[in-house]
C-alpha cells in the first residue's frame, strides 16, 4: 500500500489530527533552528497546537461519543468548536501582546473575554487528559486567589478580582504561558520527538534484546534484564508509563515464565520504569523546569544526575536480585537468548544519535538545537536498514506520535502555570515554607519527612511533572533555609515526585505493569512501591552528603558514591529482610542501624558503617555457605526458599 493511499484512507478527524500534529513537530523544528519568535509566539503556539489536539483526540463526554451517529456529530462539532476558541484566545494574545503590557490595568472586553475563554479552556484540557484531580485542584487555587480575604489564619490574604487573576493568568508569562509551558514548547517537545523517532527506528526491541545479552543468563535474569532494558529505554522516553507498556510486554511474561510471582514481575517492571524519569539524559520534562527555576544549565543537573539514577538502578537490581535467589529462580540457557554483537551490530542506529545528543551539550549547543539536531540523525540513519526505513507516510506518523505523546504533559504544565500564577501573587509559596519551617522546628530530617508526606498525598492526584512543580514553588525555599543547597534541593523535591508513579491507591505505573502481568493492581503496585525505595533514600544523601553532586570536587563525590552503593545495600537488606540468607528482625535492626551510619554526614561514621556492612555480608555468605553444605532437613521447603 502506497503512502498516499495509508493517508488517503483516513477520516476527516484522523486526517485532521495527522496534519495538526506534523504542523505542531514542524513549529517546534522551525523556531528551534532557523526561526525567530517571541517567547509569548512561542509559548502560546505550542499550547494552540496542544489544545486542537487535545480537542480532537479526547472527546468531551467519550462514553455518549459512540452511541448514535448523531450524538458523534453532535460531540465532534462541539469540540471542533472548542479547537477554533483556543485558537482564537491563542493567536490573539500573540499579536496583543506587545501593547498589553501598556494597559495592564485597564484590560479590554477582549482581553477579559478571551482571558476567561483561555482559563476555561485550560482545565478542560486538563480534566479530558489528566483528570479531575489536577482539574479541581487549579479551580481551588484561583477561589483561593479570589476569596483569600476570607481564609483563616495563615492562608488570609487580600484577596483579587476576577479580573486582576485574569490578568495574570492571560496577559502575562506568569500564569498560563509561565515558566512550566514554556519549558515544555522550549525543551520538552524536543525531546519527545528525538523519543518518538528513536522508537520508531526500533529502539525498544534494541534496548531489549542488548539488556537480555547482557543479563539474561544470570541469577533472575528477566528481572534484571526488564531493570536494565528500562533504564536504557527511560533513557530516552523520559516516561514511566511509556517504559512499562513498552518493556514490560516482553519482561513480564519472561518474569512469569521463569517463576516469578505476577504481581512481583509487575512491581520489578513497575519500578524500574519508574527509573527512566531520573535517568539522563531525558529524564522527564520535570529537569527542564528545575533548570529555569533554579538557573543551573541542563546540562550539569544531567551529567550530576548520572551517579544518582545508577544508583537508583542498583537498589532495584539488589531487590530483584534477592527475590529470584530467594525463590531459587535461574537465568535463561544462553543459546535462548541474543548475541550480544550480533544485537550491538543491528541496533547501533539507536546508538549513534544519543552520543551525539551529548556530545553536542557537552560543547556547547543548546538542549534545542542538540534534539533537532540529533532528531535529523535519527531521521537520516533509518535509511541505513531497510526494517528501520521511514517511509513519508512513517515519518507523518512519527511527528504525529511525538505531538500525542506530548499533549498530556502540555496540559499538566498549563494548570500548572494557573497554580503557580495564584502562588505569585498571593504569597502562598512563602506562607507554606514558613509553616514547614515551624512545625519542623530547624530539624532537616523532620522537613524532609513532611516534604514527603506532601508529595505522596500530590502523587495520589497529580502527573510526576505538575506534584515537582507545585513542591518546588511551595517547599523548596524551606529546604534552602534549612542549608540545603540550591541543586539538592530541586532534587530531592524531583526525586520524591517519582512515587506519584509507585504509590498506592494512585499508581499508574504500577497499574499499566499489573494490566499486562495480569495481576492484582493494588497487590502490584505495593511491590512497585517496596522496590523503589530508593526514591526516599538516595535524597538523604542529596541532603546529607551533597558531595555526590561534586560540591566538594571529584574525589569526595566518589567516596560518597562508593559508600552509596553499600548503604543502598544496607538499606535494601533491612527493608527487604534478605541479605545472602534470609535475616530475622534484630539483623535487620542491624543493617538498618548501619545505612542510618553511613548516611550520616560524618567520614568516619560513613566508614566505620561500610566496613561494618563488608563484615556483616562475609558472615551472611558463610552462613548460606555452610546451610548449603549441610543440605535441607528431611521434608522440608527446598533450601534455596528458605535461605
Amino acid at each position: 500500500m502506497s503512502d498516499a493511499t495509508e493517508i488517503s484512507q483516513r477520516s476527516f478527524f484522523q486526517k485532521l489530527i495527522l496534519l495538526t500534529g506534523v504542523a505542531a513537530s514542524l513549529f517546534h523544528l522551525y523556531f528551534s533552528t532557523i526561526g525567530l519568535m517571541s517567547t509569548i509566539a512561542v509559548r502560546s503556539g505550542h499550547l494552540i497546537f496542544a489544545m486542537v489536539l487535545i480537542f480532537l483526540t479526547y472527546p468531551a463526554v467519550s462514553k455518549f461519543a459512540s452511541r448514535s451517529r448523531t450524538t458523534r456529530g453532535l460531540v465532534r462539532a462541539f469540540d471542533l468548536f472548542l479547537a477554533a476558541l483556543a485558537v482564537t484566545a491563542g493567536m490573539y494574545i500573540i499579536i496583543i501582546y506587545p501593547e498589553m503590557n501598556q494597559h495592564l490595568g485597564n484590560l479590554t472586553v477582549w482581553d477579559k473575554a478571551l482571558g476567561v475563554v483561555m482559563v476555561l479552556l485550560t482545565l478542560e484540557i486538563t480534566r479530558r487528559t489528566i483528570g479531575n484531580t489536577l482539574t479541581i485542584i487549579a479551580v481551588v487555587f484561583l477561589a483561593y486567589a479570589y476569596f483569600g480575604r476570607s481564609l483563616p489564619g495563615f492562608l488570609v490574604h487580600r484577596g483579587f478580582s476576577w479580573e486582576r487573576i485574569v490578568s495574570q493568568m492571560y496577559c502575562t508569562l506568569e500564569g498560563i504561558y509561565g515558566t512550566p509551558i514554556g519549558v515544555m514548547a522550549t525543551y520538552v517537545f524536543l525531546f519527545v520527538l528525538f523519543g518518538a523517532f528513536l522508537q520508531n527506528t526500533g529502539a525498544t526491541d534494541f534496548f531489549i534484546d542488548l539488556a537480555y545479552s547482557l543479563t539474561g543468563q544470570y541469577v533472575g535474569g528477566p528481572a534484571k534484564t526488564a531493570v536494565l532494558a528500562s533504564g536504557l529505554m527511560g533513557s530516552v522516553s523520559g516516561s514511566a508509563i511509556a517504559n512499562v507498556v513498552t518493556t514490560g510486554c516482553v519482561t513480564i511474561p519472561l518474569m512469569k515464565n521463569v517463576g516469578y510471582k505476577p504481581e512481583v514481575a509487575g512491581g520489578i517492571e513497575a519500578a524500574a520504569s519508574t527509573g527512566g524519569q531520573i535517568m539522563p539524559p531525558l529524564m522527564g520534562a520535570g529537569v527542564f523546569i528545575m533548570a529555569e527555576f533554579t538557573g543551573i544549565p541542563y546540562l550539569k543537573i544531567m551529567l550530576l544526575s548520572i551517579i544518582p539514577a545508577i544508583l537508583y538502578y542498583f537498589t532495584v537490581w539488589v531487590f530483584a536480585h534477592n527475590a529470584a535467589v530467594a525463590q531459587g529462580l535461574k537465568g535463561l540457557p544462553k543459546d535462548q537468548l541474543p548475541d550480544f554483537k550480533a544485537t550491538l551490530k543491528k541496533g547501533y542506529i539507536c546508538l549513534v544519535p544519543l552520543a551525539l545528543l551529548i556530545f553536542l551539550l557537552v560543547i556547547g549547543y543548546s538542549p534545542t538545537l542538540s534534539a533537532s539536531y540529533a532528531t535529523l540523525l535519527v531521521y537520516l540513519m533509518s535509511f541505513l536498514r531497510r526494517e528501520t526505513r521511514m517511509s513519508f507516510s512513517k515519518l507523518l506518523e512519527t511527528m504525529e506520535m511525538a505531538a500525542k505523546m506530548a499533549v498530556s504533559i502540555s496540559a499538566a504544565c498549563a494548570a500548572a502555570g494557573l497554580i503557580v500564577g495564584v502562588v505569585g501573587i498571593t504569597g502562598l509559596g512563602l506562607k507554606f515554607s514558613g509553616m514547614v519551617l515551624s512545625v519542623a522546628g530547624g530539624n532537616l530530617f523532620l522537613a524532609l519527612i513532611l516534604v514527603l508526606l506532601a508529595s505522596l498525598v500530590l502523587g495520589m492526584g497529580l502527573p510526576v511533572t505538575a506534584s515537582y512543580i507545585m513542591l518546588a514553588v511551595l517547599a523548596a525555599p524551606a529546604l534552602l533555609e534549612l542549608g540545603v543547597p540550591l541543586l539538592a534541593g530541586h532534587l530531592i523535591i524531583f526525586w520524591y515526585s517519582q512515587d506519584a508513579n509507585v504509590t498506592p491507591p494512585v499508581c499508574l505505573a504500577g497499574y499499566a505493569a499489573a494490566g499486562i502481568a495480569g495481576s492484582n493492581p493494588f497487590r502490584t503496585g505495593m511491590q512497585g512501591w517496596k522496590l523503589a525505595k530508593g526514591l526516599y533514600l538516595i535524597p538523604l544523601l542529596f541532603a546529607y552528603q551533597p558531595e555526590i553532586l561534586f560540591t566538594n570536587g571529584f574525589w569526595p563525590a566518589m567516596a560518597v558514591t562508593a559508600t552509596g552503593f553499600i548503604a543502598m545495600a544496607a538499606g535494601v537488606g533491612a527493608l527487604d529482610g534478605y541479605l545472602v540468607v534470609r535475616l530475622a528482625w534484630p539483623l535487620r535492626v542491624m543493617l538498618a542501624l548501619i545505612a542510618v551510619a553511613i548516611f550520616l554526614p560524618n567520614n568516619y561514621l560513613s566508614a566505620g558503617g561500610s566496613a561494618l556492612f563488608l563484615a556483616f555480608w562475609y558472615l551472611m555468605k558463610k552462613r548460606r555457605k555452610k546451610a548449603l553444605a549441610a543440605g535441607p532437613p528431611a521434608g522440608s521447603a527446598p533450601l534455596a526458599a528458605s535461605l
